[in-house]
């Protein structure tokens, strides 16, 4: 099922002061997005190495959060090898070509990303959006 996937930012803001950033994540996050398993991983270490949060509350808002999505993307051999060639191909960083390759795994048609350049196609269906533009 074609739907939108969102990048580790995001869930970060939906946790952030930032009224007005927070607020948009949060939107996106009711929304039922796609994600992966790796941003779930990279938010429980930001949770921890640059927020402060505990394990409990750590392992509170990750089980909180992938129960809220439509679904959650694994990482597999198959996803690192489309990564390898996404990063060869458009350039990105191997965590970013990761987070691609999960959603064009997923068959989304909208990946929301704070850190890649907004409206970039990718592989001629993926659309990148930065939501934070308006803000």
């Amino acid at each position: 099922m074609p739907g939108e996937f969102i990048d580790t930012n995001i869930v970060i803001y939906s946790l952030s002061k930032d009224g007005q950033k927070q607020q948009k994540a949060l939107a996106l996050l009711a929304d039922k997005p796609v994600m992966s398993v790796q941003v779930l991983s990279e938010t429980a270490n930001i949770m921890r190495r640059k927020l402060g949060f505990d394990t409990a509350a750590i392992r509170a808002v990750i089980n909180r959060i992938s129960q809220e999505c439509l679904n959650l993307q694994p990482l597999t051999l198959n996803t690192l090898n489309n990564a390898i060639d996404i990063a060869g191909r458009y350039g990105f960083s191997h965590y970013d070509s990761l987070i691609i390759a999960a959603a064009l795994q997923a068959d989304c048609t909208l990946l929301y990303s704070e850190d890649m350049q907004h409206g970039q196609v990718i592989d001629g269906r993926l659309v990148v959006i930065n939501p934070f533009l308006s803000i």
